[in-house]
């Protein structure tokens, strides 16, 4: 059972659930009458937010992080943004891990190059680094970095602690550049909504199963969206801790901004075992506690659980889907083809001889690669074997402390011996750097996301794959059936649970910290394709846009904005990855966005094209008054619901290279890509009327930098139709700080530090 409340619940004494339009039960059940405003201060989350707020405002954020941590797609940009921003030695400890271009043979030296870049600047500015395979990002994060009460702002969007009691982000680079440049992290405080935990799941039942079970009832309709999710209720103790590792990382696809778990002895226990027993602190809500909505999960009825392609959300339950394969798997592909182009997937030619049959399984990274996940994978195959047909199966430990205690236990030994391939720590097949299926496979995959083609193949070249997400434990039970669609609770089976014993020395032998030992005449190490951010223009008095790319997707991924994997190699090279962008949802987008840069290229050299006249002329037409010589000229796309996915800084920096100076969308999918937007001077617009501009269409917006500066929320735009029509039509901005309106007037953050802001 799942339930989702109506409006505002209070939590009394950590049990009892009481819907706000009862609060006048609450004095019989504690004692103490319901006031709203200081029971909203009873929550985890707000006793952690105000302990790193800077502001003095409750409501209006100023906060700075305990840690920071990025991995290998994303560091160098970071440091390069902050290098340039005047920053002289990271100000608190920093984590550089290697887990995501660890393929080194893809782009030549580029990766290592990387590799080695973030070795050196960990010396220089004073950093913690991670080598290529050595952990996972959030594996490491949580062994060694996470803490009761503390916070971690990370360049991943799966940044997320909660388990532990660390309340963690994920976010564009650009905030983390923010905090390494001694600013603060800005935002109004958040909602928070209880996940009240009852039960306990049966035998086979996963942390992925729980996951997909509360994505599937909270995305679509926003429930938890920009929200910290705040786990309570007497079915937290009945899960281990890596089990709740499990759930937590999964909370980003809600859409949810952060997470946070009550603690206990497991938790303590936890952090013994991992040598750091200070890091434990009891965590709980307080007697009376206020909550903005209230997602009630009874444990015990959650089912082996499938997310089709090509979204977290898409969940069904594997009994529901093998009652009825056909129609389910029909309605599926249906709808996942019309978010693709050049290629076209086929779901339901898997149904034959009775069953639904898969080509690969795969279990890893962040969310599969854990101990307790892979021991019970052991479970599962020892003594099997996953066949010698279509099917194949590969797992990823998430950490070689982990990895070296599955070996030393026998676990790896097990998984072997049935045929699935053992590999290193490496987060490749979560974004298509690793074990990409073939055209036409199933690929079921205990990782994060199954986004469009984020498994690696390329429609634009004929080639289409699906994945759906399981957990480990029906991966491994479909595995020994030769890849037959098979659910964990159809095995009878005993599950064990060794001791896990943590050896610290792997860390201590080959990880690099040098926090608060910054090495300032250490030199950077520059391979050749790390290149420098290029310079961008200020914002105009006016602004002219031309939409060059118009997507009515219901959203937009960020891999759909700059596509995943093999391009990640190139992400140190602003440039030349910018080559990619939009490349499998619009391949005429870059050449359209270099278009209009030269024709501001042309508008700098004192030149107004021709074309440029005409619109301009169409507007003097229409008595809107406008300034051709000072006005810059940007490209836009416009997108429904754009930024669902990554925190990855270069779905809009991509943008920005090329030329763009806005985004034009009904909403933002997600805070961390409007916040992209924003440090990379593209400015956010909203749009009541999407019909009101087209492809092609310029877009001019008077007097939009006095707008930003002012405060002002909304204001006319006017669409420059090709036959010289003008429409008038109203955009706004929501909620800006007023250092992210300097931050788009001056074109960037970089040039907002250079401004000396």
């Amino acid at each position: 059972m799942l339930k989702l409340y109506d409006g505002g619940v209070y939590l009394v004494n950590g049990t009892e659930i009481v819907p706000e339009s009862e609060s006048a039960r609450i004095p019989a059940l504690c004692g103490k009458a319901a006031d709203r405003a200081e029971a909203e201060k009873g929550t985890m989350a707000y006793g952690i937010l105000q302990a790193h707020n800077k502001s003095g405002d409750p409501d209006n954020l100023r906060m700075t992080f305990d840690s920071l941590t990025s991995h290998d797609i994303t560091y160098v940009g970071i440091i390069q943004t902050a290098r340039a921003s005047g920053m002289t030695a990271f100000p608190m400890p920093y984590v550089l891990t290697n887990c995501h271009n660890s393929l080194c043979a893809v782009g030549g030296t580029i990766n290592e190059d990387d590799h080695m870049f973030a070795l050196s600047a960990a010396h220089k500015y004073g950093g913690i680094y991670v080598p290529t395979n050595m952990a996972v990002i959030h594996s490491y994060n949580r062994e060694m970095m996470s803490g009761c009460g503390r916070m971690i702002l990370g360049s991943d969007s799966h940044t997320r602690y909660g388990a532990l009691g660390t309340l963690a982000v994920g976010e564009g680079g650009g905030e983390l550049a923010k905090q390494l440049v001694g600013r603060t992290y800005d935002v109004r405080r958040p909602g928070v909504v209880a996940i009240y935990l009852d039960g306990a799941p049966v035998p086979g039942v996963g942390p992925q199963d729980v996951a997909l079970t509360i994505i599937g009832a909270v995305y679509a309709n926003g429930y938890v969206k920009n929200k910290v999710m705040e786990f309570v209720g007497p079915g937290v103790k009945n899960l281990p801790i890596e089990y709740r590792n499990g759930i937590d990382v999964m909370t980003t696809e809600t859409t949810c901004w952060s997470s946070i778990w009550v603690t206990d002895e497991k938790t303590e226990e936890y952090f013994a075992i991992h040598g750091r027993p200070d890091a434990y602190r009891e965590m709980k809500p307080a007697d009376v506690a206020y909550y903005d909505g209230c997602v009630y999960v009874d444990l015990s009825t959650v089912e082996c659980t499938i997310a089709l392609p090509m979204h977290p959300s898409y969940a069904y339950t594997i009994r529901e889907l093998k009652e009825n394969p056909q129609d389910i798997l029909l309605e599926c592909q249906t709808k996942a083809n019309k978010q693709i182009t050049g290629a076209s997937l086929d779901l339901v030619s898997k149904v034959h001889d009775g069953a639904i049959w898969v080509d690969q399984g795969i279990v890893a990274g962040c969310s599969g690669g854990t101990f307790d996940n892979l021991v019970a994978v052991a479970d599962i195959l020892r003594g099997q074997s996953c066949g010698n047909g279509t099917f194949k199966m590969s797992v990823y430990p998430g950490s070689m402390p982990a990895y070296l205690e599955l070996m030393k236990n026998g676990c790896l030994a097990d998984i072997a011996a049935a045929g699935a391939i053992v590999r290193e720590c490496f987060c490749g097949p979560c974004f298509g750097a690793g074990d990409t299926p073939a055209n036409g496979e199933f690929s079921i995959r205990h990782a994060t996301r199954n986004f469009p083609n984020r498994e690696g193949s390329k429609p634009g070249e004929g080639q289409m794959a699906g994945v759906a997400l399981m957990d480990a434990r029906s991966i491994a039970a479909t595995a020994i059936h030769g890849g037959k669609l098979t659910a964990a609770t159809e095995l009878d089976l005993d599950y064990t649970t060794p001791v896990y014993h943590f050896d610290r020395s792997v860390y201590e032998k080959r990880v690099y910290n040098g926090y608060g030992k910054p090495e300032p005449e250490h030199a950077l190490k520059m391979g050749p394709n790390i290149k420098d951010w290029p310079e961008q223009p200020a914002l105009s008095e006016d602004l002219l846009l031309q939409v060059v790319s118009y997507i009515t997707d219901p959203v937009t991924t960020t891999d759909e904005l700059i596509p995943s994997g093999e391009t990640s190699s190139f992400r140190s090279n602003p440039l030349r990855l910018a080559e990619f962008t939009l490349s499998r949802k619009d391949p005429q987008y870059v050449g359209r966005a270099k278009a209009v840069l030269d024709l501001e290229k042309k508008r700098q050299s004192g030149m107004i094209p021709q074309e440029i006249r005409a619109v301009y002329s169409a507007l003097d037409a229409a008595g809107v008054p406008n300034q051709p010589s000072c006005t810059v000229i940007g490209s836009t796309i416009f997108a429904l619901k754009p930024g669902d996915g990554s925190a990855r800084e270069q779905a809009a920096s991509c943008q920005r290279v090329l030329g763009a100076a806005a985004n034009l969308a009904v909403e933002y999918a997600t805070k961390r890509y409007r916040s992209n937007c924003i440090n990379w001077g593209m400015t956010p617009f909203l749009v009541e009327d999407p019909n009101a501009f087209a492809l092609g269409d310029y877009v001019f917006v008077p007097g939009l930098r006095k707008a930003i500066l002012d405060g002002t929320l909304s204001f006319p735009a006017y669409a420059v139709k090709p036959d010289g029509t003008v429409k008038a039509f109203n955009v706004s901005l929501g909620q800006l700080t007023p250092d992210e309106r300097q931050i788009i007037v001056d074109g960037c953050l970089i040039n907002y530090y250079r401004n000396g802001r």
